[in-house]
């Protein structure tokens, strides 16, 4: 089983086209709401691993994805 990890706003637009993407492939999914200020040492580590500053962002596996578009496509594409 693939285990995913989304890290969101709950109130972002951007998180919520990939909450719509996951929900549509009938994926589960683990939802972690991160805060707003960039200095969080949450969001630190998230840019470190993701190379975005900007949710949303999942985790697949250990790879971490960013940017909804590029989650979109990665859903469609490998799950």
């Amino acid at each position: 089983m693939t285990i995913i990890t989304l890290y969101q706003f709950e109130e972002c637009p951007f998180c919520a086209k990939v909450r719509a993407k996951l929900a549509e492939k009938n994926l589960d999914y683990k939802k972690i709401n991160v805060s707003p200020d960039r200095n969080d040492p949450q969001r630190k580590e998230l840019l470190e691993k993701s190379g975005v500053a900007t949710v949303p962002i999942i985790e697949v596996e250990g790879v971490f994805i960013g940017e909804s578009d590029e989650i979109v496509k990665y859903i469609e594409e490998n799950l």
